[in-house]
């Protein structure tokens, strides 16, 4: 269930680092009895419903339903892939991922990420020693970027010939995956990045996973990214952030600029927290990537009609994004300026000021935008504006923001905030605040003696050794007996398991979603006894199922086989009968032996 890192490793390294440890360096843990709470990270609250359990190693929200294990909060949190995940705790705790038996690594990305790195180092030596080197190296100084700043972004150059890289690497197949060849209709492969200064990609572990190219001349297209490829997703990777983060490890802002080369500009004039997306609007992932690295984003655009458009897509694209704690702002530059030619006309200092004083807050640029048509001084322009805003609105997160920003378009359109809010609701809108949905730990939860067992289990993993062998169930097929069978027998094989590796071994499962809700019931009183009570009622029904189909059976069956069969069902019960007693320690020396003569005949 954990995919290629095999099951064992990843039990271990949940046991080896502590949740609490993981989650406090990203959020403020109070202390609540044996357990931690916060502000829930996934949606927005005003009192804490975000639990973490250092006992089982899980946190839950009962408010949003949020849940999982130290490795499912990498990947939620800090917008983590499973294996990458994975890797982050297995560096924080000192030991590395191991490769599943027979199994390629990670589906092959790492020997893509070996031949990218290697290009990378091609493209780097070229710019140094190739022949036709001068003009990219012309072409650099031209741009006022130094030798340090260019080795500091990797920058190399790609020959102008069909097949400078193809001879150097000789796996044309192998550069094909990667975006670097591309197959000739009559076949063979040519290089994709031809006589262009060359921008590895990389990604937040500072992997190279793709390249853009910058034309020398004047032809087309002026920029040429990697296509997508398993290794590299345009829509995913942020150009620039690794090296922002290299330089300033928690930046108080990241400039959004639209090219390699304004982040390499700024970058070489000492403004280090410059980032760009890669030729296309910036994604709401990209944003949500940049807000857990800094709580303030100033998308940086020409002033021309073609930045404004742009800029508008960011916006829209934020809006989910924006959270109560998170500010999105917007910098407009001079006509024909772009952010690498306004800094070296302007020096680094003014071009800060620019950023500190003249970006608009998102709520600004909003409003501004979609009341340049509408007459406020009538209905039917307050009318217009509240439809233009309203579907923006609701693509905000419930909270304060939200709130602000439909407060401010009332005040505008001059009517109520609840004529706002009904306007929200339409379209599936979100619900008016105050009448949330019921958060999922409330709905209720049938307690079932399977569902007893299942919870008590979970929540106590010790329980297993006082559950007895699983295998008297292997005739029971009432639902969930299978569930509970195999959680006992993993227990009794692997008694050292946590529930959140319990949990992790049914990450992706059918059954995970309902293991979740079992680990969060509440229990009340003294949860062994629940455990017993619960195993008693499943052995109870399970007999009396028995009873009933062999009392069936018997009327067609032979003398001898129907007295064979009530002889083996009155064991069942006697055997059942001492087991009880056994559970209550009142066996007597001669029950004792009665019942290890029965066990035997079971073998």
């Amino acid at each position: 269930m954990t995919g290629r890192i095999p099951d064992q490793f990843i039990d271990d390294l949940l046991s080896r680092i502590d949740i609490v440890e993981i989650i406090a360096a990203r959020l403020a843990l109070k202390k609540a009895g044996s357990n931690y709470q916060a502000l829930c990270p996934f949606h927005t609250e005003r009192s804490a419903s975000f639990t973490v359990s250092p006992g089982k190693q899980f946190y839950h929200c009962f408010g949003c339903g949020a849940h999982g294990t130290a490795i499912r909060f990498l990947m939620e949190y800090d917008r983590l892939e499973f294996r990458e995940a994975v890797e982050t705790l297995a560096r924080h705790a000192g030991v590395k991922v191991p490769v599943g038996t027979g199994e390629r690594r990670d589906g092959g990305i790492e020997e893509l990420v070996d031949l990218t790195e290697r290009v990378a180092e091609l493209y780097r030596g070229w710019l140094k020693q190739h022949p036709d080197r001068h003009r990219a190296v012309d072409y650099l100084k031209t741009r006022g970027l130094s030798g340090d700043i260019a080795a500091r972004f990797g920058m190399g150059y790609a020959p102008a010939a069909w097949d400078s890289l193809i001879r150097a690497v000789r796996a044309p197949e192998a550069l094909q995956k990667t975006g670097l060849a591309i197959a000739r209709e009559n076949g063979g492969f040519y290089d994709r990045f031809r006589d262009r200064v060359m921008f590895p990609i990389r990604d937040r572990r500072g992997r190279v996973v793709g390249f853009g190219g910058r034309v020398i001349d004047d032809g087309e297209p002026k920029y040429l990214n990697s296509p997508d490829t398993p290794l590299f997703h345009k829509g995913r990777e942020i150009y620039g952030l690794y090296e922002c983060l290299q330089a300033e490890g928690h930046p108080a802002a990241i400039v959004v600029v639209e090219g390699y080369m304004d982040v390499v500009a700024l970058a070489q004039h000492g403004i280090d927290n410059a980032v760009a997306t890669l030729g296309t609007a910036t994604g709401t992932y990209q944003v949500e990537r940049l807000f857990q690295t800094t709580p303030n984003v100033i998308f940086c655009f020409d002033g021309d009609n073609a930045g404004r458009q742009a800029a508008w897509r960011a916006l829209e694209n934020a809006l989910p994004a924006m959270r109560d704690d998170r500010q999105a702002r917007f910098l407009f530059l001079p006509e024909g300026e772009d952010p690498d030619s306004l800094v070296r006309k302007e020096g680094a200092e003014a071009f800060t000021n620019r950023l500190g004083e003249d970006a608009l807050p998102l709520s600004d640029f909003l409003f501004q935008t979609l009341r340049q048509d509408a007459d406020l001084g009538s209905r039917d322009g307050s009318a217009r504006l509240t439809a233009r805003a309203a579907p923006l609105i609701r693509r905000l997160p419930p909270g304060i923001y939200r709130n602000v920003l439909v407060e401010t378009l009332a005040d505008m359109a001059k009517v109520s905030t609840g004529h706002i809010e009904a306007a929200l609701r339409d379209d599936g809108g979100p619900r008016r605040p105050g009448k949330p949905a019921p958060p999922a730990a409330s709905r209720h939860i049938a307690r079932t003696p399977m569902r007893v067992a299942i919870a008590a289990l979970l929540q106590n993993p010790a329980l297993a050794a006082q559950a007895g062998e699983p295998s008297r169930w292997d005739a029971n097929d009432a639902p969930g007996i299978k569930l509970l069978r195999q959680l006992l027998e993993l227990l009794l094989k692997e008694p050292h398991l946590t529930t959140g590796a319990i949990l992790e071994r049914y990450r992706e499962s059918d059954d995970e979603a309902a293991l979740w809700k079992l680990a969060t019931l509440d229990l009340p009183g003294d949860i062994e006894k629940e455990f017993a009570d619960a195993l008693q009622r499943l052995d109870d029904a399970a007999l009396s199922q028995r009873k009933d189909d062999l009392y069936s059976a018997l009327h067609g069956a032979s003398f001898e086989d129907g007295l064979s069969r009530l002889k083996a069902l009155n064991a069942e019960i006697r055997l059942q009968y001492l087991r009880d007693k056994q559970r209550q320690n009142a066996l007597d020396e001669g029950e004792i032996d009665e019942l290890n003569a029965l066990l035997a005949a079971r073998q």
